[in-house]
């Protein structure tokens, strides 16, 4: 190919070294000018168009619409030619494109607007209804008018294209950018982790389904998931003080004691209260104020002293259907338990494939204070707990 000129994928930044084909905007054996825009590259940051090499003919597409190439990579090939007279129009060469669709024909100008590109199943349209270029509004690249943009235009009229294009800019509340901050300090000042591990959670069905109505008469609540992890969390925690620590300069602050934020959506966004001395409550207790706190946040009257000097989190995505996530740590704690929804899953049980009531469950921590070793291992401890409840109770 020796009278071929490639047509080159320009570099467009260091950290860049693969783009997607968009829209060619030509097709194969169509004229073009010199630096006339042939086909749009897009890269993870933007989208840039590259130029006609020389004035001439395309005569082959390498890569198609939604492929990738890398940059220097070539992606067709063009041969120069002088423009064609301009009372005959251009013929296109039928090119094989290596088992490839043609890409889209190049655009034209419309003779009612010539500061605009129209493609030529537009230009048809609009010669065929009578409506000017002008009148329509093009959604294609750089504002190309598209077919679909004048069968929009034609079915509904310009001022109904497309609908109310209004924006509403709303300043953030105090607690929307509290949340922010601390978000966004965590990501920046702790070196996170998370471990997953996976619990049955066939016990603790079975004792809510036993006992849900004698708890539910005697304390006036029901018996919910969130006590139990609670309680076996202050278990783990106590097991392992390094997660319920805090890093304050060069030394780790340890605690005595086990303040669990529970992190309850709100009218205002998500907030975090805390469950003073956790290690004294009963399950009654828990549940109690677990209820109280998502009441009153989703009224806006959580206190701000309820969300200070927690010394590890329990979420629950689970409420909203997650199957899996990686909670972040809320800055100084050093840990976050992660809840997530209850699904039936096939799991291996005493050699047999049995159906169980699953859960993901998992522990986001600061590596700076916690080791990896640790982390795990207080996971295995909550999963044993929440799967043999009786742990709870006799401390083991």
């Amino acid at each position: 190919m020796s009278d071929q000129i490639e047509i080159v994928v320009p570099p467009v930044g260091e950290s860049i070294t693969e783009v997607f084909i968009g829209e060619w905007y030509v097709g194969q054996g169509t004229y073009v000018e010199r630096d006339e825009n042939v086909v749009a590259l897009e890269s993870d940051k933007a989208t840039f168009d590259v130029p006609a090499p020389v004035s001439g003919n395309v005569t082959k597409v390498l890569k198609a619409a939604g492929e990738t190439a890398e940059i220097g990579e070539v992606i067709g090939y063009m041969t120069p030619a002088e423009a064609p007279a301009s009372d005959t129009p251009p013929t296109a060469k039928p090119v094989a494109v290596d088992a490839k669709q043609p890409a889209a024909a190049k655009p034209a100008q419309s003779a009612g607007d010539n500061s605009r590109h129209v493609m030529p199943a537009a230009e048809r349209m609009l010669a065929e209804s009578g409506v000017p270029a002008a009148a329509v509004q093009g959604t294609g690249p750089s504002g190309r008018v598209l077919k679909e943009d004048v069968a929009a235009h034609l079915r509904y009229g310009s001022s109904k294209l497309y609908g109310s294009r209004e924006t509403k800019s709303v300043m953030l509340s105090p607690i929307r950018r509290t949340i922010a901050e601390r978000l966004v300090e965590a990501q920046q000042t702790a070196a996170l982790l998370t471990t997953v591990n996976e619990v049955d959670m066939t016990a603790v069905k079975e004792l809510r389904v036993q006992y849900k109505d004698s708890f539910e008469k005697k304390y006036g609540i029901k018996l919910g998931f969130m006590s139990f992890f609670v309680r076996a969390t202050v278990d783990a925690l106590q097991q392992f003080p390094a997660i319920n620590a805090k890093l304050g300069g060069n030394e780790i602050v340890y605690h005595n004691y086990c303040d669990v934020g529970i992190a309850v959506g709100g009218g205002k966004g998500l907030v975090v209260p805390v469950l003073r001395n956790a290690e004294t409550m009963s399950f009654a207790d828990i549940e109690h104020a677990v209820r109280d706190f998502a009441l009153r946040a989703q009224a806006n009257q959580i206190e701000l002293d309820e969300l200070e000097g927690g010394t590890f989190t329990v979420t629950n995505g689970g409420v909203y259907g997650s199957l899996l996530s990686t909670p972040i740590v809320n800055p100084p704690q050093s840990g976050v338990l992660g809840m997530h929804g209850i699904f039936d899953r096939p799991i291996a049980v005493d050699g047999e494939v049995a159906v169980r009531p699953m859960m993901y469950i998992a522990l986001t921590y600061d590596h700076r204070i916690v080791d990896g070793k640790d982390a795990v291992t207080f996971l295995r401890r909550i999963k044993e707990a929440i799967e043999d409840p009786a742990r709870l109770i006799l401390e083991v």
